[in-house]
C-alpha cells in the first residue's frame, strides 16, 4: 500500500508548494475518485510492460493507493480517499482480448464524468453509470458479487482467451474499490451491450421463465421500459437473424450458458435491445446524440473499403456500419423490417448455493407442475431452458 501526502515546502514569502495532481470534477465525490483512480491506474500500467504469462498470484494481486491531500478543493475532489484495483494485469489482458485499447479506456472514463443510467437500473441496490461516449457501463456491486467474480476469474479469463474474446458473456474490464468518507463502493467496468451510434427503441430482459416475468405498470410507464419474457411472448416477436449468423449466435449462446452452468451460475438474463432503422429515420435520429470531443472522432468508412468488424459477429455486406458495436446483429438487407439487435448475457454472478436451492424447493412446492418455469432452477436446466426459449424466438 502506498500513500500520497502533499509535501509542504516553505519558501521565503511563506507560500506552500503543493504538487499539481490532476483533479476530476463530478457531481458526486465517488465519481471524482473513480475517474482519478482510472487515470492513476492506467498511467501506472502504461509504464510497465505486460507480463508474458499470467501467474496464479496475478489473480490474487491488487494495487492500492491512499491519498491525503489537504490542498484539494473539496468542492472538486475529496481530500482523503483510497482506491484499490483488483487483478490489474489480469484485467489488462482481458481488455486486450476484448480489443479495448488502454488509451480508449482511459479517455472514455475520464474525459467527462460517467452519467447515471436509470434505464439500466433493475430496481435493486445496484447503481449504473455510462461513460460519456456510451462505450462502457460502470456498475456498483456488493461484496458477495465481488467475491463471486473473484472465484470465477481464473476460469473466466481462460474461457475468454480460448474464445478469442468472442462471447456473449459480460466483458469485465476492471474492478475497483473506492473508499470515500469511510464508505466503501465496489465498481466493475464492462463494455456496454447497447450501441454507441444507434438508439435502442425496445428492450427486453429474458430468462426463459414465464412465472412472474412481466413488466409492471410502473415499469411500462418509463420512457424505455424493460420488458420481460411474457411481454416478449405476448408481442409475438420473432428475431430475424441472417441465416449465416443464426448458427453462430446459437452456438455462442449454448457454449456460454454451458460454461455458466459448469460454474454453478444461474438467474442471469439475455439482454435484448432493438433499434428500428426505419423508425429512427422517421424520427430524424438515426444516430444517438453524443459528441466525441477527442482526436479520434468517428469517420465514416469509405464506400470502397471493407467494413471493419471488432464485434462478436461479422458485419453484413450492404448492411449498417456496426464497427465497434460488439453485441450487434443486423437483419439481412433484403429483410422487410430493418432492425439492429443488441444481444448479450448480463447479471451472471448468482451462485446456485444453499439460498437458491432453498428458493427452488419452496417455489417447486408452490407452483407444482409449473415449477419448471420458475427462474430459480438448477444451473444446467436454467441454461437449457434459456437456449430453448431463444431458439423458438428465431424466425424460420
Amino acid at each position: 500500500m502506498s500513500s500520497l501526502k502533499s509535501p509542504r515546502t516553505k519558501i521565503k514569502k511563506g507560500k506552500v508548494l503543493v504538487p499539481k495532481w490532476k483533479l476530476f470534477r463530478a457531481k458526486e465525490p465517488m465519481l471524482s475518485v473513480f475517474m482519478w483512480g482510472i487515470n492513476h491506474s492506467i498511467g501506472e500500467l502504461m509504464h510497465v510492460p505486460p507480463p508474458k504469462l499470467l501467474m496464479p498470484d496475478d489473480f490474487k494481486a491488487y494495487a492500492k493507493i491512499k491519498v491525503d491531500n489537504h490542498a484539494f478543493n473539496k468542492d472538486i475532489m475529496p481530500s482523503h480517499f483510497k482506491v484499490k484495483e483488483y487483478c490489474p494485469n489480469v484485467f489488462r489482458h482481458l481488455r486486450e482480448q476484448f480489443c479495448v485499447d488502454q488509451n480508449e479506456y482511459l479517455r472514455s472514463l475520464t474525459s467527462f464524468e460517467p452519467e447515471p443510467d436509470l434505464d439500466l437500473a433493475d430496481g435493486g441496490s445496484c447503481r449504473f453509470f455510462v461513460s460519456y461516449d456510451k462505450r462502457f457501463v460502470i456498475k456498483s456491486m456488493d461484496s458477495e458479487a465481488v467475491a463471486e467474480l473473484h472465484s470465477i476469474m481464473k476460469d473466466y479469463h481462460e474461457y475468454v482467451v480460448e474464445k478469442h474474446g468472442k462471447t456473449l458473456l459480460p466483458q469485465y474490464l476492471g474492478l475497483y474499490r473506492l473508499t470515500v468518507d469511510g464508505n466503501e463502493t465496489y465498481l466493475v467496468v464492462m463494455r456496454n451491450v447497447f450501441g454507441r451510434k444507434y438508439n435502442v427503441h425496445t428492450k427486453y430482459d429474458l430468462k426463459g421463465s414465464t412465472i412472474s416475468r412481466a413488466a409492471s405498470s410502473k415499469e411500462k410507464a418509463k420512457e424505455l421500459p424493460t420488458y420481460k419474457d411474457n411481454d416478449f411472448l405476448e408481442a409475438n416477436i420473432k428475431l430475424s437473424i441472417p441465416e449465416d449468423l443464426r448458427h453462430q449466435f446459437l452456438n455462442m449462446l449454448e457454449t456460454d450458458t454451458a460454461w455458466l452452468a459448469k460454474q454453478h451460475l444461474m438467474d442471469y438474463s439475455l439482454l435484448l435491445g432493438i433499434h428500428d432503422v426505419d423508425k429512427a429515420a422517421i424520427e430524424g435520429k438515426a444516430t444517438a446524440e453524443y459528441s466525441e470531443e477527442s482526436s479520434d472522432e468517428l469517420v465514416p468508412t469509405p464506400p470502397d473499403s471493407p467494413i471493419p468488424s471488432t464485434g462478436a459477429f461479422p458485419a453484413q455486406e450492404g448492411g449498417p456500419e456496426l464497427d465497434d458495436e460488439y453485441y450487434a446483429i443486423a437483419t439481412a438487407p433484403e429483410c422487410n423490417v430493418r432492425l439492429i439487435y443488441f444481444i448479450g448475457l448480463v447479471d451472471i454472478l448468482t451462485y446456485y448455493g444453499v439460498k437458491k436451492r432453498t428458493a427452488t424447493a419452496a417455489k417447486t412446492v408452490k407452483y407444482g407442475s409449473d415449477a419448471e418455469n420458475i427462474s430459480t432452477v438448477k444451473p444446467d436446466q436454467y441454461a437449457r431452458r434459456l437456449c430453448e426459449f431463444v431458439t423458438k424466438a428465431l424466425s424460420p
